[in-house]
């Protein structure tokens, strides 16, 4: 990637075959002439955080090769980064499309799907604030969208933020069937008991269960494995 300093290197996935991943080398990656970054509305500092493998990633990554594939079953993945998950439900030959608002998302998802020898993975844009109908934000213009309705939803440490207008619970409410299914894995960033009320309002009810380190070793992990139904 012009301008950027990245590391190739072998992701082990629990349950599946590991991944070849290109990702950035740090989080002090960050490399916008154009100013791309301003017109989307993110910060030099969270600028490089897509381009990280993150252990939540893993799980998420995990989750979708032990989940049985539906036939006929859309799945969409929200604020996927790098994309482990939607790699690895590709890979099975699930129909997925991988979603984000960050500039350099499909350039690494396309990359990574070649270094793994999968053909192209659907990939759209991911505004989670977008009004339908309306023309969207400067720098996300021109872009195709995320369209219609999905079985599965999924997304890792999506809570990052408050999110007080509720933008994410209201974007997946509107891209559930009506019997859908919501997998998000969240590392305890305390932002769940508002997004669990408004997931509650639009029908869903949840499980919990709690998640440790991917594979039992390296730094410890805490976190949750949301399950929405409804």
């Amino acid at each position: 990637m012009p301008g950027y300093l990245t590391k190739h290197e072998r992701v082990a996935i629990g349950g599946a075959t590991s991944l070849r991943i290109c990702s950035l080398l740090d989080r002090q990656q960050f490399f916008d002439p154009s100013g791309r970054a301003e017109a989307v509305g993110i910060s030099s500092a969270a600028w490089p955080l897509f381009g990280l493998v993150w252990p939540s990633s893993l799980h998420l990554a995990a989750c979708m090769a032990d989940r049985p594939l539906v036939a006929g079953e859309r799945i969409l993945e929200v604020g996927c980064g790098l994309a482990l998950a939607s790699l690895v439900a590709h890979r099975r030959g699930a129909d997925v499309t991988a979603s984000d608002c960050h500039p350099l998302t499909a350039l690494f998802l396309a990359r990574n799907a070649r270094l793994n020898r999968l053909p192209p993975l659907r990939y759209r844009l991911g505004d989670w604030a977008a009004v339908p109908g309306a023309a969207g934000l400067p720098g996300r213009q021109g872009r195709a969208r995320v369209f219609g309705q999905f079985g599965l939803i999924v997304g890792s440490d999506v809570l990052y933020e408050r999110d007080d207008a509720g933008h994410l619970s209201r974007f997946i409410d509107r891209h559930a069937c009506a019997n859908a299914e919501v997998l998000i894995v969240d590392p305890n960033r305390g932002n769940r008991p508002a997004f669990h009320r408004r997931m509650a309002a639009a029908g869903f009810s949840l499980e919990e269960t709690a998640l440790g380190q991917p594979g039992g070793s390296g730094p410890a992990y805490r976190g949750r494995l949301l399950r929405y139904r409804r």
